[in-house]
């Protein structure tokens, strides 16, 4: 990454590692966009089991894959700090970690997944078709968590286009396999939402082995000879990896395991319900990874910058960034209020579910501009490798206040389902605030800091 000297240039150096980032996003959410909406196709019970299913699987995959996203702002110190011979060990700790990681996920989902569906008051077809996607999805952990720590490293280096190519040559795997497994063509069986599941599966292991290629045998990867170390493993190491790691992939999974646990409380209502709230929550999320790759992306330059002591201009990548945000998010909030029928429809055809979504989606406009702000911001803490009081304010907001407060509109007063959007809308304001000020504290102690340095 190249150090600028002017908002001009940190504009197109913040360009170039955004968008790269905001295609590879998109990209992944899109295969379980595809799920989504291509098992709505066949019925309002698949789309609700593969509804049930992606919410249970995304926080726990978005919060123990957060755990290694901790790799990627190491990988960028290191960079800035001209400490490039490091990488390869911690690139081999990572791997270490995620397989463990992996494993973890397998043995929960073997013991615990027959217990949370049956706790859940679902239609017998539904609770069945959540049940396999997520045996089918299982499949494709290891390797998903392997690729995980590959992106940390192209990504922690300022190549974020690689991770973009590796992923757009993914969509038309994931595109013909569901549409192959779904709806049962060319003498395969329709499987329904569950054919998404092993569609899933097969893709992850597509875009692992990709990448295991790209980094062999292309420059510049190749250079640091990721696999020629033989490095055994450091359980120092990987507690080191872990404190910076662990605070993030918690924060991350507080906020993803809300949602979850709100689809887990929409349970009581009726499928029609279910379904329309998991459309609005998908496209939600969908538009969600506007300001999730800005936050990357400032992670990247914001631990370049500080790595390389330039505090000053880690502070300026970090208002550009917060601006871009919001900016952003004023233009995604009038797309879902102008085009709610257009949006409702991607998803299904059932005349009550189309109706009910659009009615959801007026809620999702509140995500926007909370998201605009508390995103970037966590994205720029972990830059400065500050996550610990992140982690806090994740479960604060979205646990101890936005929950509970979802609950009571939920259950005591005429909102019905609907209150449990108005409280996740609290807590991510209620976030977005506290994450603000933690800026301001870290940045005014980076800069004296400096300044003592400099003295």
């Amino acid at each position: 990454m190249e150090k600028t000297f002017d908002y001009k240039g940190k504009i197109k150096q913040l360009s170039i590692i955004l968008f790269p980032i905001l295609a590879t996003q998109l990209g992944l959410f899109m295969m379980t966009f595809l799920d989504t909406t291509m098992s709505g196709q066949v019925s309002p019970e698949d789309l609700a089991g593969v509804a049930i299913g992606s919410s249970l699987w995304v926080p726990v995959y978005t919060g123990l894959s957060g755990i290694l996203l901790g790799i990627t702002p190491i990988v960028a110190q290191l960079i800035g700090a001209k400490r490039g011979e490091n990488i390869p060990f911690t690139i081999i700790q990572g791997f270490y970690l995620s397989a463990l990681l992996a494993v973890l996920i397998l043995a929960a989902g073997f013991f615990a997944l027959d217990p949370i569906l049956n706790s859940m008051d679902l239609e017998p077809i539904v609770r069945t078709i959540a049940k396999n996607y997520l045996i089918a999805l299982s499949f494709g952990i290891i390797p998903l968590f392997l690729y995980s720590v590959i992106r940390g490293f192209i990504d922690g280096l300022g190549l974020t286009r690689v991770t973009m190519i590796i992923t757009l040559l993914s969509l038309p795997i994931n595109f013909v396999f569901n549409y192959l497994l779904i709806f049962g063509k060319f003498g395969l069986p329709a499987l329904g939402g569950v054919g998404a599941g092993v569609a899933s599966a097969i893709t992850y292991w597509c875009i692992t082995i990709i990448s295991f290629i790209i980094v062999l045998k292309q420059d510049p990867f190749r250079k640091y000879k990721l696999f020629r170390s033989g490095a055994a493993l450091s359980i120092k190491y990987i507690s080191d990896l872990l404190k910076i790691g662990l605070p993030i992939g918690l924060a991350i999974f507080f906020e993803t395991s809300i949602f979850a646990a709100v689809t887990l409380f929409m349970s009581q209502y009726n499928t029609v319900t279910i379904a329309s709230h998991q459309a609005a929550m998908n496209f939600a999320s969908f538009l969600y990874m506007v300001p999730l790759s800005i936050s990357m992306a400032l992670t990247i330059v914001v631990g370049h910058e500080i790595g390389a002591n330039r505090n000053k201009d880690a502070k300026q990548y970090s208002l550009l960034g917060i601006i871009f945000a919001i900016s952003l998010s004023v233009l995604t909030a009038a797309i879902i209020y102008f085009m709610r029928p257009q949006i409702s429809a991607i998803y299904t055809a059932d005349a009550d579910v189309l109706s009910l979504t659009q009615h959801f989606l007026i809620y999702a406009i509140f995500f926007q501009l909370s998201d605009a702000i508390a995103a970037p911001i966590q994205g720029i803490l972990r830059g400065y490798k500050d996550v610990n009081i992140t982690f806090l304010m994740a479960l604060i907001s979205y646990w101890v206040i936005g929950l509970p407060i979802g609950y009571v509109l939920a259950q005591f007063t005429l909102l019905g389902a609907f209150g449990y959007w108005i409280g996740l809308i609290i807590g991510l304001a209620f976030g977005a605030v506290g994450l603000s000020i933690r800026l301001k504290i870290v940045q005014k102690k980076f800069t004296l800091m400096t300044l003592k340095k400099a003295g």
